[in-house]
């Protein structure tokens, strides 16, 4: 008798808050013979448990959930199980996420509003150990890495940008010239790619340089 030829499924525990984004996601990938859907988790801790207890080939684990979030629990995840291979679905548009997330050790990233071939890609080229990570997000990796090099009187400058202050204001408060403080708006500028004060700001936040 000929030896069967058949591959084992990747076994993928999926993790998100929605539960309907969760069976919607188990149906569409236990659908197709490549994959089997042995788990899920709507938080963290739950995440890490239904983990140590399926050990799946893959955790499609969404970035943000109450409690402990999906960063979080990606970093407890790899300190216990360094080989783990996640994918992280994203909702979120904040560079530091991407940034954090890849630090951290993720796979890759799928948004969720991703075409079901595109979630297939992305999970087919993390089982195989290769980052699955789009252009726009690593163009914006590096621009986040290249805005992490603002100097420390350039964040405290951001941070006052960010009240709305005026080069005068910025100067006084600091205790520079008005011309310097110009100059550290300039450089601000140039370094987070923005336009205008506002959009520097903006980008601040984006790069998880300013927090709400």
């Amino acid at each position: 008798m000929a030896e069967s030829t058949s591959t084992a499924p990747l076994r993928l525990l999926l993790v998100d808050d929605h539960a309907v984004m969760r069976s919607g996601l188990a149906n569409m990938l236990n659908a197709r013979p490549e994959f089997e859907v042995v788990a899920g988790a709507d938080d963290g801790e739950s995440a890490l448990r239904l983990y140590q207890e399926h050990l799946p080939d893959i955790t499609l684990l969404d970035v943000v959930m109450p409690g402990m979030n999906g960063i979080e629990c990606l970093r407890q995840l790899k300190q216990t199980y360094p080989d783990a291979k996640v994918l992280m679905l994203s909702s979120s548009d904040l560079d530091h996420d991407f940034h954090d997330a890849i630090q951290a050790g993720a796979g890759g990233f799928i948004a969720k509003t991703a075409k079901p071939s595109e979630l297939v890609k992305a999970i087919l080229l993390v089982a195989k150990g290769e980052k699955s990570i789009g252009d726009e997000v690593s163009a914006r990796l590096e621009a986040y890495a290249h805005a992490l090099q603002l100097t420390p009187r350039e964040l405290e400058v951001l941070q006052l940008l960010r009240k709305g202050m005026s080069n005068r204001d910025i100067g006084f408060l600091l205790e520079i010239t008005a011309r310097t403080a110009k100059a550290h708006v300039a450089a601000i500028m140039v370094k987070l790619e923005a336009q205008d004060r506002a959009e520097a700001v903006a980008r601040g936040f984006e790069r998880g340089l300013l927090r709400p």
